[in-house]
């Protein structure tokens, strides 16, 4: 089939075939536990196998399916080794890649939207994709006035697919909660589906990307590529070499993950300080590490802007006072905000010291001047927190996520889950110093960066 949403009754077949498969194998483990295997093991070999058709099927249908791929693989480093080693090529190729779209389509959606003499506008078109997602293709191409530019095309019918899809992925999302322990699947999945229309709105993004690059025009660290032109479907932006974030995943040396990971999470922290907006999709996909101006330090491409945050005041003052108040011990104090800002529900009552408690691993990052970032940590995070007997897990059941805070925490989670995957050490802490409301003292001046 030639675009999206191909056949809708081929794309939902494959995705309702997905429960089916997950209940075959658990009647297989079954039959494993009464022959006389572990339950550990066996539940470690379900997980492997449910993953395996999981990514599978969720690459080669693009639209929510790859959408919702992409999402969780930043977490893969949160797996046991044993498990996510396998498929870890399957998943991170989600970050990069998917089958294209042919160029009769990509032609016939530029005649439509540029006109029928659009090649006018370009001195060259590749008709190859240079890259593609979830509901559109890059083409690279050189702009009538001679810029290098990349063309992004959307898919014909990405809005219904997009839809239909993660439809379809929240009816059995429960099932998906083993591959990425103490994550709820299901709110991620309606947080996607609720920003449908910004995704598909390629003016909102042009909007952010020109603030972003406005911005960031003369930044030493982050680059953001120039919106050149912008209609219904196609977004051309300047285009911009690097090597993408996978890449140094995959084999970067430690310097340059280090300082990809340093990158990454100054540009997490600054740009709602900087622009009042949030990059909300930071799969590594979406970044290049680039070569520095003059023989200088790599900097960090950033990509894609159809997913943000609007954040005018910057993040909320609260994350930082909590940090705050948490890494010093104030248990009462870090409670009293958490129950004022809706994390713990009035009809809710928790032991404040045991709140701190379930808080203080997952901040460390934050009260250290460097800190490891890797998949053993986040693993032991994961498994804190994922395991029933456990308290952490006993106490996150009580606790709720606002819905001001929803996008914010996902956002967080993942860039999280990047620095495992790059194993960088990074000086969050420093970050935090510079970029997060309420994170120093008001009598605290910042440091020089």
């Amino acid at each position: 089939m030639s675009d999206l949403p191909r056949k809708a009754v081929t794309r939902t077949a494959k995705l309702a075939a997905l429960p089916l498969g997950f209940a075959g194998r658990a009647t297989w483990g079954l039959g494993k536990r009464i022959g006389g295997k572990s339950a550990e093991i066996v539940a470690r070999e379900l997980q492997q196998r449910t993953a395996d058709q999981l990514f599978k099927v969720l690459g080669e249908l693009k639209g929510g399916a790859m959408k919702l791929g992409q999402a969780l693989s930043v977490f893969e480093s949160a797996l046991p080794e044993e498990v996510a080693g396998p498929y870890r090529a399957a998943l991170t190729k989600l970050q990069e890649a998917a089958p294209p779209m042919p160029a009769r389509t990509v032609h016939g959606v530029l005649a439509e939207r540029l006109g029928e003499e659009w090649r006018d506008l370009f001195l060259e078109f590749d008709d190859r994709p240079a890259a593609a997602a979830s509901i559109g293709q890059v083409h690279r191409a050189v702009w009538q006035d001679g810029r290098r530019v990349a063309v992004k095309v959307q898919y014909p019918g990405a809005g219904e697919a997009l839809l239909s899809d993660l439809t379809q992925l929240s009816r059995f999302a429960r099932l998906l909660g083993p591959l990425v322990p103490g994550m709820d699947i299901k709110p991620l999945i309606a947080e996607m589906r609720d920003r449908v229309a910004e995704e598909l709105d390629y003016e909102l993004e042009a909007r952010a990307q020109r603030e972003h690059a406005a911005e960031f025009a003369d930044d030493p660290d982050v680059v953001v590529p120039g919106v050149v032109f912008q209609s219904d479907q196609v977004l051309v932006t300047e285009w911009i070499d690097g090597v993408p974030l996978s890449e140094v995943i995959a084999g970067g040396t430690p310097e340059e993950r280090d300082r990809a990971g340093q990158l990454l999470a100054r540009f997490l922290f600054s740009g709602p300080a900087r622009t009042g907006l949030l990059h909300a999709d930071p799969h590594p996909g979406n970044f290049r590490l680039l070569p520095g101006e003059d023989g200088g330090r790599p900097r960090l491409g950033v990509l894609d802007f159809g997913t943000v945050d609007r954040l005018p005041g910057g993040l909320p003052e609260t994350i930082g006072v909590c940090l705050r108040m948490a890494l010093a011990g104030e248990a009462e104090t870090v409670y009293g905000l958490l129950c004022d800002e809706g994390f713990v529900k009035e009809s809710i009552d928790l032991d404040p010291d045991a709140v701190l408690d379930y808080l203080l691993p997952i901040i460390e990052p934050a009260g250290v001047d460097a800190f490891p970032f890797g998949r053993e940590w986040i693993r032991a995070q994961a498994a804190r927190i994922a395991d029933p007997r456990s308290p952490a897990h006993q106490l996150g059941k009580q606790m709720n996520l606002p819905p001001a805070y929803l996008l914010i925490h996902r956002v967080t989670l993942s860039t999280i889950g990047v620095l495992c995957q790059l194993n960088a050490t990074v000086r969050l802490r420093d970050e935090l110093e510079e970029w997060l409301p309420g994170f120093l003292p008001e009598d605290q001046p910042k440091q020089p960066a």
